[in-house]
């Protein structure tokens, strides 16, 4: 059975597709074989990022770690039953499509609420959840007092996984391990910084989930999206010597694949 990675967040531009695109390729580069599903049916960030990839390939005559993109098939609306979500069935008839022939399926979310992500969340072993180093994005998990010091209640979408996990229990099925990366942490001791690693850590105890390292801010990442490329193409591509910015970001992914602690998955890269 494969294990299901969801990256999940319901707020736009946190790097949910530069991480899933990242996570997929390097475990695809570590050789297993995983398949990909865009639950954002309008935009298909992580979808486009894998077109541009196959394009790519085939216009340099190159080979590089290939993940493959699965479409959710079409459910005919006659053979649903009188309640039954046509959303729940694309997902899971997808999914148990997949999961017998690779290792690991993930899972793409849209930055929004949406019935298919919610259902996916449902399916999740490993939950990834990329959050910027903002107070704007914390809200997303927790709502915080005026100093940002004291956590005064869930949000919408730690509900949402709280929910989640219940339905996981229900069916008998393991817990969700849930990691919050934290994007785009500056560099500099600052007081914002701060405060947001003291209320991520109170949360983590108080919901349960982990915190892993990110990526920084970097126009590495805006480079290769037209191209497809990760940070371990770049040397494949004929990239001799890479710059201090982008042995960071080599770091960062390093750090980022071991803290995930991906079953069976020894990252060397």
């Amino acid at each position: 059975m494969a294990h299901i990675i969801v990256v999940g967040n319901e707020k736009g531009g946190a790097g949910k597709s530069t991480v899933s695109m990242h996570v997929a390729t390097t475990l695809a580069r570590l050789g297993y074989k995983i398949a990909a599903l865009d639950l954002d049916l309008r935009q298909r960030s992580l979808g486009r990022y894998l077109e541009n990839r196959k394009a790519f390939m085939e216009k340099a005559a190159l080979e590089l770690p290939l993940v493959a993109l699965h479409d959710l098939p079409e459910i005919d609306a006659d053979s649903l039953q009188p309640g039954e979500n046509v959303y729940d069935h694309r997902l899971s008839a997808a999914v148990s499509e997949l999961e017998p022939s690779n290792d690991f399926i993930l899972i793409d979310c849209p930055g929004s609420h949406t019935r298919l992500s919610q259902v996916a969340h449902s399916l999740a072993d490993t939950l990834i959840t990329p959050l910027n180093d903002s107070f704007v994005d914390f809200d997303l998990l927790a709502h915080t007092d005026q100093k940002g010091e004291k956590i005064t209640g869930p949000s919408v979408y730690s509900e949402m996984v709280w929910n989640a996990r219940q339905l996981r229990a229900q069916a008998g099925l393991k817990p969700i391990d849930w990691i919050v990366i934290r994007n785009r942490v500056g560099t500099q001791r600052m007081v914002n910084k701060e405060k947001m690693e003291r209320a991520i850590s109170m949360l983590s105890k108080r919901i349960g989930f982990r915190v892993a390292p990110g990526f920084s801010e970097r126009v590495v990442f805006r480079e290769l999206f037209p191209r497809g490329l990760t940070l371990l193409d770049l040397k494949d591509i004929g990239v001799k010597q890479l710059n201090i910015s982008n042995i960071a970001a080599r770091q960062e992914l390093r750090d980022m694949m071991k803290s995930l602690n991906l079953p069976g998955v020894d990252v060397d890269i």
